[in-house]
């Protein structure tokens, strides 16, 4: 059985710093692209950023590019979201998700999803 489990979320003040994790078991992350995405109260869900499979390469979305940071430990199974410089427009539920696609897209069907972690920035 597939599980992503995120953690890390929490209340910030504007400006801080905030580091999300991703545990991921039931699959090896090495082998598949993975992402973030976040949800705002009375929003889409939207993609944040994402991380291909073999080279690890990046892309993310242009309000939080030169912020956030996607990393993985394949060792730990495990991906890291670093946020710095935090805004009230990040406040969001974040997800992890997973995907076969070798070569992903914002837009590409993640197979599977963690149940998220809340992250509030106040002003």
């Amino acid at each position: 059985q597939v599980r992503l489990v995120e953690s890390g979320g929490g209340l910030v003040q504007a400006g801080d710093s905030l580091r999300l994790s991703c545990a991921a078991s039931g699959l090896t992350i090495s082998s598949y692209a993975m992402g973030w995405f976040r949800q705002a109260p009375g929003k889409e869900r939207e993609f944040v950023g994402i991380t291909s499979q073999g080279s690890g390469s990046t892309y993310y979305k242009s309000s939080v590019k030169g912020r956030f940071t996607i990393s993985r430990d394949n060792t730990k199974n495990a991906m890291f979201l670093q946020m710095n410089s935090l805004k009230p427009e990040d406040t969001a539920v974040y997800y992890c998700a997973a995907t076969g696609d070798y070569f992903v897209r914002p837009d590409s069907d993640f197979e599977y999803w963690g149940q998220g972690t809340e992250v509030t920035v106040s002003s």
